[in-house]
């Protein structure tokens, strides 16, 4: 069967956002082609990204790519996504370009081809994401291995977003500690949590793809004892007492459940916010600081934001 390339021409701002209506709706995972990738400078042993073909990029903003059965519900599957996207408008999110077009591929073509790209990745000084189909040697000895098959959940360990948390993590997580993931993805964070030494963490995801990705990727790390992946929205009637909460998810959305987020920690507990614009970085600060947390470490990678804040 063949598919339609659903290609989204829009801006950084929006990349997160429109992301995440995909994956509510439930369209699998998505592709990001970003002119950014092609010349930004980085530390990288492996040199895939300058091998990246600079005629399919886009001169301004970003390509998102998602691709959908050619069955007959193509073309209202395709509208539900176009109005979806243009609501964003409404929240203040500039959409760019914002526009859809439409390619035939055959299965075959693009099934495994996006594995090409997908390499180990060195997250900090002693993490390392490694692709499940990869061969990997570590480096160093105290180096720790996170195996991952994102699978149509987001969520690759590469994106700033991610490099963040996890090394916010290493910053804040001591051994034995309690951890909830909100928004757990692929469970990269998760398994990065459990690998780390925390004793206990629940992950949570509001789509069900991302929760059967992460403990298929939790499996893959033996972490089944320490890792609980669960169906739920946010924190919503979630009531544990975490050492650490982390979420790697829209400003918009950590806004939501900065109460929640509070009730859940223990006190001198920490709450990692990532995904974060720039642009979005006061509104979560004013947020979490009307909750009751002390700010204590902000980090930005390629204009996204991470947080540390302290239940005091």
């Amino acid at each position: 069967m063949n598919w339609s390339e659903v290609c989204i021409h829009t801006t950084h701002e929006a990349m997160e956002p429109v992301t995440n209506i995909l994956q509510e709706l439930h369209y699998g995972g998505v592709v990001i082609e970003d002119p950014l990738d092609i010349t930004k400078e980085r530390d990288s042993i492996f040199g895939e990204i300058y091998e990246l073909n600079h005629d399919k990029y886009p001169s301004e903003g970003i390509f998102i790519k998602v691709y959908l059965l050619m069955d007959e519900q193509l073309d209202p599957n395709i509208a539900k996504i176009k109005d979806s996207i243009d609501r964003l408008a409404s929240y203040g999110i500039d959409l760019g370009e914002n526009k859809l077009t439409f390619r035939e591929v055959k299965a075959e073509d693009w099934e495994t081809s996006w594995k090409k790209y997908y390499k180990p990745v060195s997250v900090s000084p002693h993490i390392t994401v490694v692709p499940s189909w990869e061969e990997y040697i570590p480096e160093a000895e105290n180096e720790v291995m996170i195996k991952l098959d994102p699978g149509m959940a987001f969520g690759t360990g590469t994106h700033p977003t991610t490099m963040l948390s996890i090394q916010a993590l290493e910053k804040t997580l001591n051994p034995n500690d309690t951890v909830i993931d909100v928004g757990c993805g692929s469970g990269v964070l998760s398994i990065a949590a459990g690998l780390l030494g925390a004793r206990k963490i629940n992950a949570y995801d509001l789509d069900e793809v991302a929760i059967s990705s992460t403990r298929d990727n939790v499996n893959m790390n033996d972490l089944t004892e320490q890792v609980t992946a669960q169906q739920n929205n946010l924190l919503d009637d979630v009531n544990k007492q975490a050492d650490v909460i982390v979420a790697n998810i829209l400003a918009e959305v950590i806004i939501k459940f900065t109460k929640d987020a509070w009730n859940n920690l223990k006190h001198g507990g920490y709450f990692i916010t990532s995904g974060i614009i720039k642009a979005k970085q006061e509104l979560v600060e004013q947020a979490l600081e009307e909750v009751g947390f002390q700010m204590i470490e902000i980090n930005e990678m390629d204009d996204w934001i991470c947080m540390i804040a302290k239940k005091v």
